[in-house]
């Protein structure tokens, strides 16, 4: 099979995964009697492991060229932690479970990512329609998994985990077994400042993700929507997204990718304000969701093709999961832990309102790349 046939189809059944678990582990944390602060901190939890476990990850796949073994051993980690999850029985084995599962399987995505950045022959472009089937698996996800626990106990969520958690290692082993750039000399480099703006970026943007992906779903069910509903406002955003990854060989050649990221993050800051004060008023929260077609699809293009381009030849692995650390590691924890603080605090309001002004922070920072030419 092609290498753009399994990459496509690993970003699928890696997302439906995630997706099933953004989406509506927070209804199985919740039927547990966990409260907000309780919540926040166990889905806080992998992203605190991917602030530093991925530096592993990427120094040992830059040193040894072995990404196929890597990836199926954190892809494994994955699955052990769903299998044990439903005989946990207190907040602290949760929390150890999904703490200890997030260390192991925090380098899969990010040496995914180096291996599909090195595989487009200096073309970032073509990223897009290979990435978007990771899209269409969480759309998969949300719809099927809102019309399921529609009808069937939450408590069942942990077995679907499991299994994709289990297909998406069973693709892993399709993968290459290493890469050409992964082989070559890591040349003495260092951090400069466009590669740590850069970095500040994402950390903004995950940051200001953090109330969504911890409480978007409890929020629209407190707020009278069913869970199939909830279900299809998830998806509307992944088609958006879709959309963007479809034309991002366009999109790549018309604008800069510090424009791109300038544009994300004013969409996010228009986002979090009327997912925080407007979520009642259908229409608008429709728009809310739609925009995340900029502020995950074309921003995390435009992000990952940076990182590519910013970071020497010898270290792609590390800097992907450099950005992959402080993006959807440290920041997306200190969004979490702050949603979860500032909703017991103030609601959904005060949370997203600390949304939007990460957003704004990172207009700020993205503009300065801009400036650096990026």
């Amino acid at each position: 099979m092609p290498l753009s046939f399994r990459l496509g189809a690993f970003y699928c059944a890696h997302f439906i995964h995630g997706g099933l678990f953004m989406a509506y582990f927070p209804l199985w944390l919740a039927g547990r009697g966990f409260g907000a602060v309780e919540i926040a901190w166990v889905l806080a939890l992998p992203q605190i492991m991917r602030t530093f476990a991925p530096a592993g990850w990427g120094l040992a796949a830059d040193r040894t060229g072995a990404l196929r073994a890597l990836v199926a051993v954190s892809c494994a980690g994955a699955a052990a932690g769903f299998a044990a999850l439903p005989f946990a029985e207190s907040f602290s084995a949760v929390a150890l479970i999904i703490g200890l599962s997030s260390l192991v399987s925090a380098g899969a995505l990010p040496i995914v990512e180096a291996i599909t950045l090195g595989a487009l022959a200096g073309q970032p472009g073509r990223y897009g329609p290979i990435r978007l089937w990771g899209s269409v698996g969480f759309i998969a996800a949300v719809l099927a998994g809102g019309a399921w626990l529609d009808a069937a106990p939450v408590a069942l969520l942990p077995w679907a985990l499991l299994a994709f958690a289990l297909i998406a290692l069973a693709v892993a082993l399709s993968l290459p077994s290493g890469g050409a750039r992964a082989h070559e000399g890591s040349a003495a480099w260092r951090l400069n400042a466009s590669m740590l703006r850069l970095l500040a970026c994402g950390f903004c943007m995950a940051a200001a993700h953090g109330t969504l992906y911890v409480f978007f779903t409890l929020h629209l069910e407190r707020s009278g929507y069913r869970v199939t509903t909830i279900g299809i406002l998830w998806t509307l955003g992944v088609v958006a997204e879709i959309l963007v990854f479809v034309f991002l060989p366009q999109l790549f050649r018309r604008f800069s990718l510090s424009s791109i990221l300038v544009a994300s993050f004013a969409c996010a800051l228009i986002r979090f304000l009327l997912l925080g004060w407007l979520a009642d008023v259908l229409w608008l929260l429709v728009f809310a969701q739609l925009l995340h077609a900029a502020t995950f699809g074309a921003f995390h293009a435009a992000a990952v093709a940076a990182v590519h381009r910013v970071f020497p030849e010898g270290a792609q692995a590390r800097g992907q999961t450099l950005f992959s650390s402080i993006t959807y590691g440290a920041g997306a924890a200190v969004g979490a832990l702050a949603a979860g603080w500032l909703w017991q605090l103030g609601g959904p309001g005060l949370a997203f309102s600390f949304s939007a002004l990460f957003g704004l922070a990172g207009l700020h920072l993205a503009h300065g790349l801009k400036h650096a030419g990026v």
